[in-house]
């Protein structure tokens, strides 16, 4: 009964054994199959850019002003207001310009009747003089009011012409067709012209057609040509796209704290008027574009076995000095040196003779957990 008792217990261990034997080296293929990350090698396209950022502005921006001073009496346009070349915008109190004016053309007749008095009086003196009754310093003396009193009437003419334009220039008119994008001014505000021209309205010739002031790093102006393409998007509208093409490269630089960056203006079609002044596109210039080369995720490009069990391809590792990629075949990772072309950040394109699609890239390492707790429940038992 004893030895029938032993022999139960023996069986049972040995199948015990035998299940735990077998379970661990599943566990050990398992673990090692999804011991790696990895991705099908495949070919697409791969568009190379450069990032940065820039306001959209209106092409012609027009900052309607006032050349002389006064009262705001009337508006004749408002926010978003499609105005014509010369439609009339605001109007200033004319009445002291109005008054002003009257008090020139007061001035200028009595120029006027001067310069008559003059000439007649000239007149007479040049009979005298010929009758010898006047000598000639009295006859030039004549000669000289009657140059001032024609002079006099110059100016006063002149005063007379500007008073007009002033009082002209208190009806605000606008210099081109466009959209009012701002107005700064309200009824009864009163404006100054004395020191510099107060801005009253801002229009904008033309919002179907727009342009981006960008900020490019001088790392990144030598890649910058006119007529390069560029994709941009705004965050009122993260999901869409825009597209325009780089109009200009302005050489004049702007230094900030030894950091040199230059003003790139690009061109973009607002036919929808989607787009609106002011808003921040998050730009990308296309620098080179290839369609379907094979391509693999940067991940496999920086990525390096811890521990490699083909001494190869650990010699490989250390003595190339070119990029490697490692494919897993047969559950192990096998070095590959190829040649990297150009970059979105995401892919990278591969030029190599030895890898093709399909191929398993191997993107990262995971950790082996399943393997470590068999290991530990080996070790309990």
């Amino acid at each position: 009964m004893v030895i029938a008792g032993t022999r139960k217990i023996i069986i049972v261990l040995i199948l015990i054994t035998i299940a735990a034997v077998y379970w661990y080296s599943g566990d050990s293929k398992e673990s090692l199959a999804n011991k790696y990350k990895t991705r099908n090698i495949e070919r697409g396209d791969i568009i190379q850019t450069i990032s940065a950022n820039g306001t959209l502005t209106p092409v012609v921006l027009v900052n309607v002003g006032t050349q002389v001073s006064g009262t705001v009496a009337k508006l004749h346009a408002d926010f978003n207001d499609q105005v014509e070349i010369g439609q009339i915008l605001a109007e200033l109190d004319p009445a002291i310009l109005r008054a002003q004016l009257q008090q020139s053309k007061a001035n200028l007749l009595n120029a006027q009747v001067t310069l008559r008095i003059a000439e007649s009086k000239l007149r007479r003196h040049r009979l005298l003089k010929e009758k010898e009754f006047i000598s000639p310093e009295a006859l030039e003396i004549i000669e000289q009011e009657t140059e001032a009193a024609r002079a006099q009437l110059a100016i006063n003419q002149a005063q007379v012409e500007r008073d007009q334009a002033n009082l002209n220039y208190s009806v605000i008119r606008s210099p081109i067709s466009g959209v009012v994008i701002a107005r700064d001014v309200d009824i009864g505000q009163t404006v100054a012209a004395n020191f510099q021209t107060p801005i009253l309205f801002q229009i904008a010739k033309d919002l179907r057609q727009m342009q981006i002031n960008i900020s490019v790093a001088e790392a990144d102006i030598g890649q910058l040509h006119i007529g390069q393409l560029i994709n941009f998007t705004v965050d009122a509208f993260q999901q869409r796209k825009f597209s325009g093409t780089v109009k200009q490269v302005r050489l004049n630089p702007t230094i900030q704290e030894n950091v040199v960056t230059y003003n790139v203006v690009a061109m973009v079609d607002n036919d929808d008027g989607t787009l609106l002044p002011g808003m921040t596109a998050n730009i990308h210039f296309v620098v080179k574009q290839k369609n379907d080369v094979l391509r693999v995720p940067n991940a496999a490009l920086r990525f390096q076995p811890k521990n490699m069990e083909s001494g190869e391809g650990g010699k490989s590792t250390q003595s190339s000095q070119q990029p490697t990629v490692y494919l897993l075949t047969e559950n192990h990772p096998l070095p590959k040196t190829v040649t990297p072309g150009i970059t979105d950040g995401n892919f990278t394109e591969i030029i190599s003779d030895e890898i093709k699609a399909g191929d398993k890239v191997i993107l990262s390492e995971v950790a082996d957990k399943k393997e470590s707790e068999s290991k530990f429940k080996l070790r309990v038992f």
